[in-house]
């Protein structure tokens, strides 16, 4: 049975493992957000970059890719890819995966999603909302390895074709 994972960060443009299918479409009742900080590949313990994760939103769609990954070995190999390159984040969902904005019925169930939650007491790295300067700043930031512009330019360079 073949696996779906859905990116709407970094995994759009970087999924960093083998996928046999790569579909663009959205999830329901989520909206993508800033609100992650990331302490060891977009930032330090001192200066923690922001990435994205997702929030419960009644009504919203938050696009992205869903990846399809038929082979067991490949699936294996993902899901240890990404549970290192995702472990900041504390929930996993599987959703619905829609490629169409009038469909009533997804054209995928059960996709795979990371997801890092609001609880502090769980997710020890959520920075929570901030306003755009703040975020902004993070560009100038003095984190060698911080890339929060990075990813601001290119989910901008890859949504919004």
């Amino acid at each position: 049975m073949a696996m779906w994972v859905f990116g709407y960060g970094s995994l759009i443009w970087k999924a960093g493992f083998h996928f046999d299918d790569r579909l663009v479409g959205f999830i329901k009742d989520y909206r993508r957000v800033f609100y992650q900080g990331s302490t060891d590949h977009r930032g330090t313990p001192e200066y923690p970059g922001r990435t994205v994760t997702l929030e419960p939103a009644e009504g919203e769609v938050c696009w992205g890719v869903a990846y399809k990954i038929i082979r067991k070995e490949d699936q294996e190999a993902a899901l240890e890819h990404l549970e290192v390159r995702e472990k900041q984040y504390d929930m996993k969902a599987y959703l619905d995966f829609f490629t169409e904005p009038t469909a009533t019925t997804p054209a995928i169930s059960n996709v795979l999603v990371y997801i890092a939650s609001a609880d502090k007491k769980l997710n020890k790295n959520y920075l929570g909302p901030a306003s755009f300067e703040e975020i902004a700043e993070l560009f100038t930031q003095k984190a060698p390895q911080d890339q929060t512009g990075i990813i601001f330019l290119n989910l901008k360079l890859h949504l919004f074709k």
